[in-house]
């Protein structure tokens, strides 16, 4: 099953792995925060919020992993 809005995921920085909450899932090319990117249903990008910072950030769904 692939990722969804709620699972709670973690990915890498550059400041070390950060954890948070998908908040939206994108399925075609979008902007946030200045940058654009492409998202399709059969490669979505997910909005995130970190659980420590509260910021939000875009990423690839290959960038993300699931916490069990």
């Amino acid at each position: 099953m692939g990722l969804r809005k709620g699972d709670q995921v973690t990915w890498n920085t550059p400041q070390g792995t950060t954890e948070g909450t998908i908040v939206e899932r994108r399925t075609s090319d979008f902007e946030f925060k200045g940058q654009t990117f492409t998202a399709s249903q059969d490669d979505p990008a997910f909005i995130v919020e970190s659980s420590s910072s509260l910021k939000q950030a875009a990423h690839k769904g290959s960038a993300l992993t699931r916490k069990d």
